[in-house]
């Protein structure tokens, strides 16, 4: 699959072909999720996807990967580095690391701006030193550069059938719904990192705090103004996902049928935290199998749709060619 991907994409250099298979070998090791969706969408745009998550989790991994990197300082070193392989990366196409080579490639393909890898850069550098966040409005500027971005470099990828900025702050929506079903879904692991991502004032609201949450974590005991607090954190996670979701019908056909499974599959995990009884603080959440492949299953249903009609309708010119990206290969 991944020959056939690289080939529909007209990536036929080997040293980029072996830098967006790295890519995808991290897609497929730690997205499941996401890596799940991307199989969905027409095979000449999964490659541009593995590339944009690769360099993401590359740069997550440098923040969260504490055994190996422990000090802020090793951190911070290696994020500069990573940043500055980056520039290097966008200006000439090259690169040190794979990632960074596929990324670059994918971003002079769909003209995707050098600004959102900047911000997304600046928010995981203040992870060096911010661990927690006084107000929603304080973690929703983070997101902006941690998430936000990350809806924003999609959609050149995946293309639209309305004007691009007006998909845009329904992508941008997407991308931070996404993350705060991860705050939300990760608290224990990020409190064992040091950080809370849940904003202080909505805790505060329910008398929680920070030593509350850690005495939760340490002991396995539950209280109920964490329920109450974490019940708060689910309602302003859907809210977000209300926002994001007529983006989706403003994609371009052949792509909807990913965002929606990605767009059901983590908001599944609303679910499956609500289910749970919001025990997030001892145990993980996740969607199930059966839940996923159905899911999936949809998405492929759709799929068979759209190409039918593809071929039982007349084609018609694009309105202002939206759906097309502006560089790479044209479906």
């Amino acid at each position: 699959m991944t020959r056939r991907e690289l080939d529909a994409a007209g990536i036929t250099d080997p040293a980029l072909r072996a830098a967006y298979t790295r890519c995808r070998e991290l897609n497929a090791r730690h997205g499941r999720t996401y890596f799940l969706a991307t199989r969905l969408l027409p095979v000449e745009h999964r490659s541009a996807v593995h590339a944009l998550y690769g360099f993401a989790r590359r740069a997550d991994d440098i923040m969260d990967d504490l055994d190996r990197h422990p000090t802020a300082e090793e951190r911070d070193r290696l994020l500069r580095r990573l940043e500055g392989d980056l520039a290097h990366g966008l200006r000439t196409g090259e690169g040190n690391e794979p990632v960074v080579r596929a990324v670059a490639d994918t971003a002079d393909r769909y003209d995707i701006g050098p600004s959102l890898f900047a911000d997304f850069l600046a928010s995981m550098r203040s992870d060096l030193h911010v661990t927690d966040y006084p107000t929603y409005a304080d973690l929703r500027s983070y997101m902006h550069g941690s998430a936000a971005v990350i809806g924003l470099q999609m959609l050149p990828v995946l293309g639209t059938v309305t004007p691009r900025e007006e998909a845009a702050p329904h992508a941008a929506a997407l991308g931070v719904a996404f993350q705060l079903t991860n705050f939300l879904r990760d608290v224990g692991e990020d409190l064992d990192r040091g950080r809370v991502y849940l904003p202080a004032d909505l805790l505060a609201a329910h008398g929680v705090d920070r030593p509350l949450l850690e005495w939760s974590r340490r002991t396995g005991q539950r209280d109920p103004r964490i329920h109450a607090a974490l019940l708060a954190a689910e309602a302003m996670t859907r809210e977000v996902y209300r926002e994001a979701e007529p983006g989706i019908a403003m994609l371009d056909p052949r792509t909807r049928p990913c965002i929606r499974t990605a767009f059901t599959l983590y908001r599944g995990i609303l679910d499956a935290i609500a289910a749970q009884g919001h025990t997030v603080l001892h145990r993980r959440a996740v969607v199930s199998r059966r839940r996923r492949a159905a899911t999936a299953g949809a998405g492929l249903v759709q799929i068979a749709g759209t190409r039918w009609r593809a071929r039982s309708t007349p084609a018609a010119p694009r309105a202002g060619g939206a759906a097309i990206p502006t560089k790479g290969p044209v479906p």
